[in-house]
């Protein structure tokens, strides 16, 4: 299937390692000009770097989303070669702090680099998408959202408020051939939740091969319909498909790449 992103221009924030490259790289193969984002500049320029050896056009943009002077930088770089089109919020980070020790202060960090981070570039890429008639604006979530741990309340938070957003955004659209939508992903094999799962492993007597290690873990952990965790490459998928053409019908939506581990009717 032609995405016909040929000629689009995308901005995916945190995107010097795990989803966020995977969805960067998958848009240029796609056809689009990426905007890599990080605060580390070796690892940005290297995610850019290999999608130009693959064939595909890339630039980065180097600053903190957690300050205006940081997200002032990203916007302007990123605008700097021509109007974004896809703006994609990935941007975030994440603790296992439970309850007890998730201070107010801790959650008034988190929801700045979580929630905030992708307020202030909305604000920055959104407004040129509209007065242009076309725009894609995709933020990534969670199902924690949804179905909150007990633990790390805080983080469990600010993802409801991503979904939110989004939704409220897409209210504010309507009719201006911009739209935003959620991919919202559930326990995905990104280098640190496989260092995670290693770690914890022999406390939970799940040995053998990783294959057999992330089926037990999958099992007594996150068990879902398929029976593994997903892959980056699955999320940036979704990610893909919304930014493109054929998902004009599409907005205020939240697409689920979870293999079922959200039990919801809805």
């Amino acid at each position: 299937m032609d995405l016909n992103l040929t000629g689009r221009r995308a901005l995916v924030t945190g995107s010097s390692n795990g989803l966020g490259a995977a969805t960067a790289r998958l848009l240029a193969a796609e056809g689009a000009t990426v905007v890599v984002h990080g605060r580390d500049a070796v690892r940005t320029r290297a995610v850019a770097d290999s999608i130009i050896a693959a064939g595909g056009t890339a630039h980065i943009a180097i600053g903190d989303l957690s300050t205006d002077e940081g997200a002032d930088a990203v916007a302007d770089a990123a605008l700097a070669g021509g109007p974004v089109d896809i703006l994609v919020n990935n941007a975030g980070a994440y603790d296992h702090i439970p309850w007890k020790d998730a201070t107010a202060g801790v959650w008034a960090e988190t929801y700045n680099v979580n929630v905030l981070s992708g307020v202030r570039m909305i604000h920055r890429i959104a407004g040129p998408m509209r007065r242009r008639g076309w725009g894609r604006v995709i933020t990534i979530g969670g199902g924690l959202a949804l179905q909150p741990m007990d633990a790390q309340p805080h983080y469990n938070a600010t993802l409801a408020a991503r979904h939110n957003l989004a939704v409220s955004l897409a209210r504010e659209l309507k009719g201006t051939g911009v739209t935003s939508n959620v991919v919202s992903p559930g326990a995905i094999l990104v280098d640190s939740v496989q260092e995670l799962v290693t770690s914890i492993a022999p406390a939970h007597g799940w040995t053998g091969t990783w294959a057999e290690i992330e089926a037990a873990a999958t099992e007594d952990w996150i068990p879902n319909d398929i029976g593994r965790f997903g892959r980056p490459e699955e999320v940036a998928a979704a990610v893909a498909y919304l930014a493109s053409d054929r998902a004009a019908y599409i907005s205020g939506a939240i697409i689920r790449v979870d293999g079922g581990l959200i039990r919801s009717a809805f």
